[in-house]
């Protein structure tokens, strides 16, 4: 059984608005609902907020790394990677003030690809998944036209200050506008003054997410160092309620 083209649902997950829009001529039917359900089990299990999550049983030492599911530990892995590779400006133990685990800044973005690979094995392939602001596109919404993603503006929430164009790929956003100064650089222990927020554009949007959240810790630093990685692109939005600068970062060895 398949549905029509055009579907758009959305529903409030892991504190956030999360929408699912497919634009293909038909899709299976369940397809979008088999998404929401893996999202939602996801927010169970990883929540930073609920204490029966396996992500603050682990953080209370009720559980050891080896009591934890296979998706934690994978998940776990990749932010010791990115730990290591950002020279522990990404760290899910110590963006938190209180010091608790906190895979936020990558789980988001896992668990959004997860999804969106049950829309491919089910035959999408022309759709977008926004999750608060981090988006994944496939495809294309109309023949020949790219998706087009508006970046909200830091300063007003009822604008959008840039657009970009993708006919599939991540864009992940940072800043302090949404939840107000809950990222810290892990090094200083201070929230980052250098970006209002901070934009990747990428492959992956768990990389994206990632990238984004320790981009914007480093400061001024973060574009280039997000620009290292081959695929990702990183842009910073500066300045004051006078005026908002969109910033492309260069990398140069």
């Amino acid at each position: 059984m398949t549905v029509a083209s055009g579907h758009l649902r959305v529903e409030q997950i892991m504190g956030t608005a999360i929408g699912i829009e497919v634009r293909d001529a038909v899709v299976p039917a369940g397809a979008v609902e088999d998404a929401f359900a893996y999202l939602r089990r996801a927010d169970a299990q990883f929540s930073t907020y609920r204490p029966d999550s396996e992500v603050s049983r682990l953080s209370r030492g009720e559980l050891t790394l080896n009591d934890c599911s296979l998706e934690l530990r994978q998940v776990l892995t990749l932010a010791e990677q990115l730990r290591i590779d950002s020279r522990g400006q990404f760290d899910v133990r110590r963006h938190r003030a209180d010091g608790r685990l906190d895979p936020s800044g990558i789980v988001k973005g896992w668990v959004v690809e997860e999804a969106a690979w049950i829309l491919d094995a089910a035959g999408a392939r022309n759709y977008a998944i926004n999750a608060g602001g981090d988006i994944l596109v496939r495809g294309e919404p109309e023949p020949g036209q790219p998706w087009r993603v508006g970046i909200r503006h830091p300063l007003d929430v009822e604008a959008v200050a840039h657009v970009l164009e993708l006919r599939g790929g991540a864009v992940a956003t940072s800043g302090t506008y949404e939840r107000g100064e809950h990222i810290s650089n892990p090094l200083t222990a201070r929230a980052p003054q250098d970006w209002l927020s901070l934009t990747v554009v990428g492959p992956s949007l768990a990389y994206a997410d990632a990238y984004a959240t320790a981009g914007f810790a480093m400061g001024h630093d973060g574009l280039a160092w997000v620009n290292r990685h081959h695929g990702y692109r990183a842009y910073g939005m500066a300045g004051d309620s006078a005026a908002v600068h969109w910033i492309e970062g260069g990398y140069k060895e």
